[in-house]
């Protein structure tokens, strides 16, 4: 595991919300699962789209990357890391969110 990624944990990032904490939240996974249920203040942005839609994130907000169960967004959060963003990975991802989901 890279020591370089920062990761937050589902509760840190409910709470952050809830403060309404600058924070952007990053859904790397595909269509069909954020359509299941997301998180509401989330932008889907599928992993393999990442390097093309890099320029939608704002460098000066921290950015938190949301998967599945943080594989995913695990890789994401090394990419953005390399190229100099404020990022975590929420561990655990939506399999651990404790909060509401949003379906599409």
């Amino acid at each position: 595991m890279n020591e370089q990624v920062k990761e937050i944990t589902p509760q840190e990032l409910l709470e952050k919300l809830e403060a309404k904490e600058p924070v952007q939240v990053i859904d790397v996974r595909e269509v069909d699962e954020w359509n299941a249920g997301h998180i509401k203040q989330a932008k889907l942005i599928p992993l393999g789209f990442l390097p093309h839609r890099v320029d939608e994130l704002d460098k000066n907000i921290p950015v938190v990357m949301v998967c599945r169960s943080g594989a995913r967004s695990h890789r994401a959060t090394e990419y953005l890391s390399e190229m100099g963003y404020d990022v975590a990975n929420m561990v655990g991802g939506m399999l651990a969110w404790p909060g509401e989901k949003e379906e599409s």
